[in-house]
């Protein structure tokens, strides 16, 4: 996706706009897919954002210095996003 110093999360939006899913049958490629798994590499505010105004459900464990910040804010000044380990244990899983 991106040179190696590069973060691939700089790109996060492209790719996903470019993404086709063929559909079983007649009719267009789907645009949307029905889960995203990432890493911690693309656990951005701006990510999520982007994942929840499309409707695109998504599976990102937090970052640990992320938690702390918040947890220094006064506890759960937010409230931390959702995830499900469950679900996470199969993001490396063709």
């Amino acid at each position: 996706m991106t040179r190696g110093n590069t973060n691939d999360c700089t790109r996060f939006t492209t790719v996903m706009e470019a993404i086709r899913l063929p559909r079983i049958g007649p009719g267009r490629p789907r645009i949307r897919p029905d889960h995203v798994l990432g890493d911690k590499g693309y656990g951005s505010n701006a990510i999520r954002a982007w994942l929840r105004r499309r409707g695109i459900p998504h599976t990102i464990p937090e970052r640990a210095d992320r938690v702390g910040n918040r947890a220094r804010r006064g506890g759960h000044a937010r409230r931390p996003p959702a995830f499900d380990r469950a679900v996470s244990k199969h993001h490396n899983v063709a």
